[in-house]
């Protein structure tokens, strides 16, 4: 059963947006599979339902915690760049889509996800959550409807390009450059747990964006090391001060502009990060 766990803790990831309590989570099931008395005939099916449920309530549970957040909660990151034997790495979401479902209650979150990323049927997701199809059915239309908009994926070799000129015009400080790259309606949302120093409102719009950026260029970036990654399959920089990773910057491409940043600085949120050789 143990082969089970990256897939199961990947699904419980995916709907917490917290890798330390899909861990927990997913030996909870694991410790309610050998307590019980009967033999189950389909292990997957019993641990997959157990996840998914215990994820739902754990979200559930927890949304109070979210309410009293000192500024903005954003998804714990993962680091799909490294190699993690813990996670199915290609099931997990991209961040601008784990951001996204934040708008949705634990439940439409799961059943969205299992419906659209992990192609259940509506019968399926009925037996998983002990619902009716019509239901299942009704809950995914709510969900659509409160998302309004997907995700729109770039192309790698670009980000990447991209990523390369957005560094070079920040430490050159060209704000003409960084116009060009920026869409007008960009946001930068920052995460710092009311731990170390973040922005607790988001920042919106190119002119306040590029303001925003030359400020912690001037005051924290030119001080650290980085180098380039991938968090939730999108393209990332690490920042580091002496070998700890104090922050971590997620980007959104859209068009070939960046459309959305997010930092993660909340150190609880960066404790898995190794210590690490910056380039």
């Amino acid at each position: 059963m143990n082969h089970l766990r990256p897939l199961l803790t990947t699904y419980a990831y995916n709907i917490t947006g917290s890798y330390e309590a899909s861990l927990d989570i997913v030996q909870d099931a694991f410790l309610k599979f050998l307590q019980i008395d009967s033999n189950v005939i389909n292990e997957k099916a019993y641990l997959v339902r157990t996840v998914i449920n215990l994820a739902i309530n754990y979200k559930k549970q927890n949304e109070w915690l979210q309410h009293e957040y000192p500024g903005i909660w954003l998804p714990e990151p993962i680091d799909t760049s490294e190699t993690d034997s813990a996670l199915s790495k290609k099931e997990v979401l991209s961040y601008s889509l784990m951001v996204l479902l934040e708008k949705l209650t634990p439940r439409q979150r799961a059943v969205f996800i299992l419906r659209e990323a992990f192609d259940y049927s509506h019968e399926e997701l009925a037996e998983v959550l002990e619902i009716t199809i019509d239901n299942s059915r009704q809950i995914l239309k709510r969900a659509k409807q409160s998302l309004q908009q997907r995700e729109k994926q770039g192309k790698n070799d670009v980000e990447t390009e991209l990523l390369l000129k957005y560094v070079n015009a920040i430490k050159r400080g060209d704000v003409q450059e960084l116009e060009l790259m920026l869409k007008a309606e960009i946001s930068v949302i920052s995460d710092g747990g009311g731990k170390v120093l973040a922005a607790l409102r988001p920042v919106l719009g190119r002119a306040n964006v590029i303001k925003f950026l030359k400020g912690l260029q001037t005051k924290f970036f030119a001080k650290r090391t980085f180098k380039y990654g991938g968090i939730n399959h999108q393209p990332a920089m690490f920042h580091y001060e002496d070998g700890v990773m104090v922050s971590c910057q997620i980007f959104v491409f859209e068009q070939n502009e960046i459309a959305n940043i997010f930092f993660i600085r909340n150190p609880d949120k960066l404790s898995r990060f190794r210590y690490a050789d910056c380039l």
